[in-house]
């Protein structure tokens, strides 16, 4: 069988970001079953100023992997420093931004353990429907990311405070938000909440989107078939 070359596109994010000098790279000729372990060599390789790899984590679409994930041409690859010593603290909460549409697939999984009696997943919709139209195509979002990661995480905590006595156990906490254009029936903002007890993730999911769309800065253009306009305000409802 054919053994084709793999072309990868790998985005840089806060200090990464600074010590590569660019936000993204594309790297070509890269071989079929290359890990997310072997690509980080290579990546070092041609940005050694970057440093040490061994604890900056490896996404693949909105999925921390693992090293020995084997990679697939076309896929989304973020390298993300270190927080909280190198491992996702879905206690703290963990706040993902990503452009376009989220596939959301799995992406609870990592909230799921032993102590879980209750799961809730919240997925924000584009709609074709909006503001007396019935025309919109995809919406467009545009976030400041500077304040959007530490508002999440005052939103967190807020929860945390609110319903971390209820729970009983480990309330885990997870948002994710696209940037860029989503698609009618497209999966725009996710978030999932765990804990022993299921009336707490109902309710604490449900406090961690309203505050989301009241709070974070991220705002929205809808685009029609003869136009478009821009939603007044921060994040509004789908």
């Amino acid at each position: 069988m054919l053994m084709i070359d793999m072309q990868l596109n790998i985005q840089f994010f806060a200090v990464l970001r600074e010590r590569a000098g660019r936000s993204e790279v594309m790297l070509s000729d890269l071989p079929q079953g290359l890990t997310m372990g072997d690509l980080k060599c290579r990546v070092l390789q041609q940005y050694p100023d970057l440093g040490d790899l061994a604890d900056v984590c490896g996404v693949v679409g909105t999925e921390y992997v693992k090293d020995d994930r084997v990679l697939a041409e076309g896929e989304s690859i973020a390298f993300l420093p270190p927080v909280s010593g190198g491992q996702p603290d879905y206690e703290k909460g963990v706040f993902l931004l990503q452009e376009g549409a989220i596939d959301s697939h799995g992406m609870e999984e990592p909230l799921v353990q032993g102590d879980c009696g209750g799961l809730v997943m919240f997925r924000g919709l584009t709609r074709s429907s909006s503001r007396g139209r019935s025309d919109v195509l995809s919406l467009q979002y545009e976030v400041f990311e500077p304040m959007a990661g530490p508002e999440m995480a005052r939103i967190f905590d807020e929860c945390r405070e609110r319903f971390g006595e209820h729970a009983r156990g480990p309330l885990r906490m997870l948002c994710v938000h696209s940037g860029g254009v989503v698609k009618v029936g497209e999966t725009s903002v996710v978030v999932a909440v765990a804990t022993p007890h299921r009336d707490t993730a109902f309710e604490a999911c449900r406090f961690l989107i309203d505050e989301l769309k009241e709070r974070l800065p991220v705002w929205k253009k809808e685009v029609y078939a003869d136009g478009e306009a821009w939603v007044e305000g921060c994040e509004h409802a789908h």
